[in-house]
């Protein structure tokens, strides 16, 4: 199955964190040994199948997914349930997926909640569910995709930049993270989810040539700061504000974060840096300052 190539085995992989200092980190160590998959839906990568817009065969899907990997010894699936501020659940904030039903906006015919569906049977074979969100990533291809009358875009384009063929909140616009905010703390309040997770798209991977357009933003709230730090800064506010609403609205769920895999390359950090010269990283490129986090955790 092509799923298989998303397995990720990971104990101290996967950052579990409460960057502000917040109850329950000695909790999760004793946790028995945690087995995750991800399961992809943006683009239709993993699930549910291109094409399958039948409820009822989109079940069967999932069941078959998870009874799969239960058989290997997975005792957690990582599902993208938010690729493109959408959703995989009904939502008063996002439109339904496209990659859930052909069309955003539009709902499952007939009608059923995925997400809701996908944590009980989670649940009844003893994994956990983690539910995997995108936060910054709105339009996952200009030219093709299916943008519903009501999506973010065209409510708050000003909220928005344009980099590639994709769009993208804007990570210093603070209504914008207020946003982000609701949408995360809505499903933690109404779904029985084990965590929130995100993986490692934080401000998106660069393209060669072509600077992130957030200049506007910068010289409004820059405030002094390279930019650089100005933006280390405004994803660590953030994780910060989520980690706070999630343990706020349920004190069990986790807040998890896979990040890519480079912390820094040696040439530009020659104690923590590793022999990946030439590689994007979090700290230089994606602007998410890892190490700070770990300390913050404890």
């Amino acid at each position: 199955m092509k799923i298989t190539r998303f397995i990720s085995f990971f104990i101290h992989h996967t950052l579990l964190i409460a960057c502000c200092l917040l109850p329950g980190i000695s909790q999760a160590q004793d946790k028995p040994e945690f087995r995750g998959v991800w399961v992809a839906t943006v683009d239709n990568i993993d699930w549910p199948g291109r094409g399958n817009y039948n409820p009822d065969l989109q079940k069967e899907e999932f069941i078959k997914l998870l009874n799969y990997h239960q058989s290997l010894g997975i005792n957690a699936v990582i599902v993208q349930v938010r690729p493109v501020s959408d959703a995989f659940y009904p939502s008063e904030f996002e439109p339904w997926s496209e990659f859930l039903t052909g069309t955003q906006g539009q709902p499952p015919v007939p009608y059923y909640d995925p997400l809701a569906f996908m944590v009980e049977e989670t649940h009844k074979r003893g994994m956990e569910f983690h539910a995997w969100m995108n936060p910054y990533r709105a339009v996952f291809n200009i030219g093709r995709s299916s943008i519903a009358a009501n999506h973010i875009t065209r409510i708050h384009p000003e909220w928005f930049l344009t980099y590639g063929d994709k769009r993208y909140f804007d990570p210093g616009n603070k209504e914008a993270q207020q946003f982000l905010t609701r949408v995360v703390k809505d499903v933690v309040k109404r779904y029985a989810i084990d965590a929130i997770h995100f993986d490692d798209y934080f401000y998106p991977y660069k393209i060669p040539g072509r600077e992130f357009p957030d200049y506007k933003t910068y010289r409004q709230y820059g405030n002094g700061m390279s930019k650089d730090d100005w933006r280390r800064s405004n994803t660590d506010s953030i994780i910060c504000m989520l980690s706070s609403i999630i343990k706020k609205e349920n004190p069990k769920c986790q807040f998890g974060i896979s990040p890519f895999g480079v912390w820094r390359n040696e040439a530009k950090d020659s104690v923590h840096g590793s022999k990946t010269n030439g590689a994007q990283s979090n700290y230089d490129d994606l602007y998410a300052d890892i190490l700070l986090w770990l300390k913050k955790a404890g």
